[in-house]
């Protein structure tokens, strides 16, 4: 088991019931909060900038939709925009991609998993929510398989079970919680820097 002190960044895959879960989750953390996280949910192609700035307004933390070649800062939330894969670059910075859609989504919470599990490591922190798809579930073994950390959201707690459940037997992660629990976890860990 990687240990947990030293994560250094946290990517989080939403789908179907995302919208709910990111709205309970990031207004939950302290503005002091240290880790950098980058968010993928599943959206439409044409949707606006409308949930960056509701989740900014309802958030201590800052919580912006990402920008190309932007450096990775401790207690920001990157947003993957709309119709764009969002990657980790070596050089901890973000890039976008138009390539073909993974799992039937662009932007993929597979592409991020995978390039940030490769530039962070062991030092990565992996949470697949609520989806009703299977995106994110190869992700999540590729963060484990680097080392890192992994959580999933318990499928009776999600609204869309189908995501959690492919992570959960894909990736076998190292925790099985509910929303409130993976709070929690988040409050209590004193392991980002």
């Amino acid at each position: 088991m990687p240990d947990i002190r030293e994560i250094h960044a946290i990517v989080v895959g939403a789908s179907a019931g995302g919208l709910y879960a990111l709205k309970k989750l990031l207004p939950a953390l302290p503005a002091t909060f240290p880790c950098p996280i980058l968010v993928v949910q599943h959206i439409s192609p044409k949707s606006d900038n409308y949930l960056t700035k509701m989740l900014n307004e309802l958030s201590e933390l800052s919580v912006k939709e990402a920008d190309e070649k932007e450096p990775i800062l401790p207690g920001t939330v990157y947003i993957a925009p709309p119709d764009y894969h969002m990657l980790v670059e070596s050089d901890f910075t973000l890039s976008f991609s138009m390539e073909e859609k993974v799992n039937y989504s662009r932007p993929s919470i597979d592409v991020l998993f995978e390039t940030a599990a490769d530039v962070y490591g062991p030092h990565l922190l992996g949470i697949i929510l609520t989806g009703a798809n299977a995106d994110g579930a190869i992700g999540l073994l590729a963060v484990k398989k680097k080392g890192g950390y992994t959580i999933v959201q318990h499928p009776d707690d999600a609204e869309s079970p189908s995501m959690p459940r492919a992570a959960i037997n894909t990736a076998k992660p190292h925790k099985i919680l509910a929303l409130n629990e993976i709070i929690d976890f988040l409050l209590h860990m004193k392991y980002c820097r």
